[in-house]
């Protein structure tokens, strides 16, 4: 199980913004990453033979992600904003403004959004995290970056920087 820890402890930081960028909250971000880990070391052998471990841990945690908003809202805990740790971002307005757009985003395109320009995943790659179509991925996206871009006011810039 070393190569287990290792695997963790190399990508820890990663984990933790990916999760963030989908919850928007750093303590939630910690549990998602905490369970997403958890399943991770439950299914090591098979996850240690895949092809992309990096992608084998991603759907992994998108798929925690999910699964959590799928829950009843009473089973949520909300802590409040207690020792939340911003990101360094350059335009804190702006990021402040993407953040809360992000939030009012529904789950499925927000993980999409998230692996698209985030993950800088393709459609056929996001396609699979997310385990649906590319047309889903395709459409999904096409409605995220139109909701953002109601939300925020500005040009959203097409393609991937």
């Amino acid at each position: 199980m070393d190569d287990f820890t290792e695997y963790v402890t190399a990508r820890s930081g990663w984990f933790r913004k990916v999760a963030y960028l989908l919850c928007g909250d750093w303590h939630r971000a910690d549990d998602l990453v905490q369970t997403a880990i958890t399943r991770l070391y439950a299914s090591w052998p098979r996850a240690a033979r895949a092809d992309n471990l990096d992608g084998y841990a991603r759907r992994t945690l998108v798929n925690v992600y999910l699964a959590e908003q799928r829950t009843s809202w009473w089973r949520r805990v909300n802590l409040g904003d207690t020792g939340e740790q911003p990101a360094p971002i350059a335009d804190v307005e702006a990021a402040l403004d993407l953040r809360a757009a992000l939030d009012r985003l529904p789950a499925r395109q927000r993980a999409t959004v998230v692996l698209r320009y985030f993950g800088d995943l393709s459609v056929a790659d996001t396609a699979r995290a997310l385990a649906c179509s590319e047309g889903t991925v395709k459409s999904q996206t096409a409605k995220a970056v139109e909701t953002l871009r109601e939300l925020l006011g500005d040009p959203i810039r097409e393609g991937r920087a």
